[in-house]
């Protein structure tokens, strides 16, 4: 059996996420920023009453800043006890990856990206970045922690 990801669009790259942590696929919707967050941190956001955090991926892993528009999608994941959402371009489909298709990152140098990687997987002759949320989050203030700023 394999691992299920949803597989999603960074400008030209794809992405996936364990689809075990996924909670919600949602359209754009402006953050309230905050102040003393850090850069990666767009804002907050209001889900039926709780405080989710929006981070903005692309610059998170070190490509730039997104500029978001109606097109944008946030993925609403779970890591943890806390909530995250990540703007993402566009949600492409989901897929399984079975354990001899996963491979360990080349040795990338200091590239920040590679600071959130688990590895990469081969689908269909596309290549599929996949992230580590864990690592992704480390850093990112708490919603309790946000609320108090």
């Amino acid at each position: 059996m394999g691992r299920q990801l949803i597989t999603f669009q960074l400008s030209d790259q794809v992405l996936g996420i364990d689809i075990m942590a996924i909670r919600e696929i949602r359209a754009w919707a402006p953050a309230t920023p905050l102040p003393n967050v850090p850069d990666y941190v767009r804002g907050v956001v209001n889900l039926r009453g709780s405080v989710l955090p929006i981070l903005d991926l692309r610059h998170r892993l070190g490509w730039g800043e997104t500029d978001p528009t109606a097109r944008h999608v946030i993925i609403v994941v779970q890591i943890g006890e806390q909530m995250q959402g990540i703007i993402v371009d566009a949600v492409n489909d989901i897929v399984t990856v079975s354990p001899d298709a996963m491979q360990p990152l080349p040795d990338m140098g200091d590239s920040v990206a590679s600071n959130f990687l688990d590895g990469l997987a081969t689908i269909d002759e596309r290549l599929i970045l996949v992230l580590s949320l864990e690592r992704l989050v480390d850093g990112v203030p708490s919603v309790a922690a946000l609320a108090q700023e």
